[in-house]
C-alpha cells in the first residue's frame, strides 16, 4: 500500500537534546570521503584526455586530428571530438543507472553496506583504468568507476544528513562536497605534476592515485556505525537506540527515537518508494530535488571543472599555465567550500544561493564581453592583461558556485525528503545529476565550438533563472528536524502547502 493512506498522527513537538560530538564529527568526516573519489576524476578527466600518450595509444584517430588542427584558425574547435566525449561522459551515465540499485540496498541492506560497496567498485575501476593495455579494458574500468561513484554519492549524503544533529546538519551534510572539491583540487595537483611525462607512465600514474582516496572511503566505512534510521527502519531496534545515544552524547534520546520510529512504520509500509514519490506530500521535495540538480548542472560548473585545460588551451593559454589556471580554480573552489560549512547554519540555505546567483551571472556575462572583444578566428591568444581577468573571473565564478549550488544540491535533497522515500528520492537525485552532468559532459566541446563565447551567456541565462526559482519557490530548511519538515516546512510554505491540502483532502475522502 502507499502512505499516502496511511493515517499516523504526527508526534507533537519536542525539544530534542544533541550534543556535538567527536563521534558524530569522526563518522561524519569519514563518510564524506566518498566525494573525493568523484571530485578527483573530476580534477584529472581534463588532463588524461589532452595527454598526447594517451590519446596515441586509445584514440590514435583523435591524436591524428588534434595535431592536424594545431594550426587551425578556429580555436574554439580544436578539441571537438564524440570519442573523447563519449569517454568522459560514460562514467557519469553509469553512475545514472548504478543509483537505481543502490537505492535498493540502501534501503534493505543500510547505508554503510551501499558505502562499502560503491568504494570496492571504486578501487576496482581504478585497477582496470591504470592498468589497461585496451581501449575494451579502459572502458569497463569506467564502467566500475561510475559505479562506484552512482553507490557512494546516492548513499553518503543520505548518511551524513541522518546522523547528523539539527543545529549543524547542515555543515556536516556540506562536507561531502567539500570533500569533492578537495578531490579535484588533488587531482588538478596531480594532473600539473604529470604533465611533464610524456610516457604512459604519465596519464597511468595519475589514473592509478584515484585508489587513494577510494582506500580512505572504503576503510571509513568500515570503521563507522550505520545512521540510527537505518538500523530502526530496517527492525533493529536496540542497536539503533545505541547509536543514536553514541552521536547525540546523552542518553536522553527518547524523543528523537520515537520520532525515528514513528517514521519507519510509514516507510515499512510502503511496497514502492519510487510510485509514491508521485504521491502529494513527496511532490514538493521531489521538484525540489529534481530542479536543484538541473540548475547545478547548468551553471555551466562541471563544463569548466571537466574541461579545465582543454578551456584554458583553448582560449590560448600554454600547457603549463593552463594547468596552473585550473590549479588556482580548485583551490578556490575548494576554499570557498569552507565558507558555506560555516555560513550555511548560519544565515540559512536561500541567503546563499540568491548572493551567488548575482555573482555568478555578472562574472559569466563578463566573461563573454572579454571573450567577445578580444578572441576571434584570426586569433589563437589572449593579451596577458585580458587571460588574467578570464581567470579572476572564473574563479570568481567558481568561488560562488563553491558556497551555493555546489554543496546545496545535495544538502536540499538529503534533508526534506520523508523516511519512506529518502532513499529513492536520493536515487532520483543522483541520476538526474548525472543524467545532466553527462550531457554536459558530452556535448560541451561541441557547444564552444558553435557557440564560442555565446557559451557563457548560455549559462548565464540559466544563473537568472535558478535564481528566481530560489526566490520564490525554494523554502529555508535551516533549523528543522529532519523527520518533522512535512508539518514545520512544507505545510507553511505558501506555494507548496496547496498539495499537503489537497492530500489531506483525497485521504478524509476515502475515509
Amino acid at each position: 500500500m502507499g502512505v499516502a493512506g496511511l493515517a499516523v498522527a504526527p508526534l507533537p513537538a519536542v525539544e530534542i537534546e544533541a550534543k556535538t560530538t567527536a563521534v558524530v564529527i569522526f563518522y561524519s568526516i569519514m563518510a564524506a570521503t566518498g566525494g573525493l573519489m568523484m571530485g578527483y576524476d573530476v580534477g584529472i578527466s581534463g588532463q588524461v584526455t589532452t595527454s598526447d600518450s594517451f590519446l596515441k595509444k586509445f584514440f590514435p584517430l583523435a591524436y591524428d586530428k588534434i595535431q592536424r588542427e594545431e594550426t587551425d584558425t578556429n580555436n574554439y574547435c580544436k578539441y571537438e571530438n564524440e570519442g573523447l566525449q563519449v569517454f568522459t561522459s560514460a562514467l557519469h551515465l553509469t553512475a545514472l543507472t548504478s543509483t537505481f540499485l543502490a537505492s535498493r540496498t540502501t534501503r534493505l541492506m543500510g547505508r554503510k553496506k551501499t558505502m562499502l560497496f560503491g568504494g570496492l567498485l571504486f578501487i576496482l575501476g581504478t585497477v582496470l583504468c591504470s592498468t589497461a593495455l585496451s581501449f575494451p579494458m579502459l572502458i569497463l574500468g569506467r564502467i566500475a568507476l561510475g559505479s562506484g561513484i552512482g553507490f557512494s554519492n546516492q548513499s553518503t549524503p543520505l548518511y551524513l544528513s541522518e546522523i547528523s544533529p539539527t543545529p549543524i546538519r547542515g555543515a556536516l551534510t556540506l562536507l561531502f562536497q567539500f570533500d569533492i572539491t578537495l578531490g579535484i583540487l588533488f587531482g588538478n595537483f596531480t594532473a600539473y605534476a604529470s604533465s611533464g611525462v610524456e610516457s604512459d607512465w604519465g596519464w597511468r600514474i595519475t589514473l592509478a592515485l584515484a585508489g587513494v582516496p577510494a582506500l580512505f572511503f572504503t576503510l571509513g566505512t568500515i570503521l563507522i556505525e550505520d545512521t540510527p534510521n537505518s538500523l530502526i527502519e530496517r527492525g533493529q531496534l536496540e542497536k539503533g537506540k545505541l547509536v543514536l545515544r553514541k552521536i547525540r552524547g546523552t542518553d536522553n534520546v527518547e524523543p528523537e527515537y520515537l520520532e525515528i520510529l514513528r517514521a519507519s512504520r510509514v516507510a515499512q509500509a510502503v511496497e514502492n518508494p519510487f510510485a509514491d514519490l508521485l504521491m502529494g506530500q513527496n511532490g514538493p521535495p521531489l521538484v525540489i530535488a529534481i530542479m536543484v540538480q538541473v540548475f547545478q548542472q547548468f551553471t555551466g560548473i562541471n563544463a569548466i571543472m571537466l574541461y579545465s585545460p582543454l578551456l584554458f588551451k583553448t582560449l590560448g593559454f600554454g600547457d603549463k599555465s593552463s594547468l596552473y589556471s585550473s590549479v588556482i580554480t580548485g583551490g578556490v573552489n575548494a576554499l570557498s567550500t569552507c565558507i558555506a560549512i560555516y555560513s550555511v547554519d548560519k544565515i540559512g540555505r536561500r541567503m546563499l544561493l540568491l548572493e551567488a546567483g548575482v555573482q555568478m551571472f555578472l562574472s559569466q556575462l563578463i566573461i563573454a564581453v572579454i571573450l567577445a572583444l578580444k578572441v576571434d578566428d584570426d586569433s589563437n591568444t589572449l593579451s596577458h592583461g585580458m587571460a588574467i581577468g578570464v581567470v579572476i573571473m572564473l574563479c570568481t565564478f567558481v568561488s560562488s558556485y563553491a558556497w551555493s549550488w555546489g554543496p546545496l544540491a545535495w544538502l536540499l535533497p538529503s534533508e526534506t525528503f520523508p523516511l519512506e522515500t529518502r532513499s529513492a528520492g536520493l536515487s532520483v537525485t543522483v541520476c538526474v545529476n548525472m543524467m545532466f552532468t553527462f550531457l554536459i559532459a558530452q556535448s560541451f566541446p561541441t557547444m564552444l565550438c558553435q557557440m564560442k563565447f555565446g557559451i557563457f551567456l548560455f549559462f548565464s541565462g540559466w544563473v537568472l533563472a535558478m535564481s528566481l526559482f530560489a526566490f520564490y519557490l525554494l523554502p529555508e530548511t535551516k533549523g528543522i528536524p529532519i523527520e518533522e519538515m512535512l508539518e514545520r516546512l512544507w505545510k507553511q510554505h505558501w506555494f507548496w502547502k496547496k498539495f499537503m491540502e489537497d492530500e489531506i483532502k483525497e485521504n478524509e475522502d476515502s475515509d
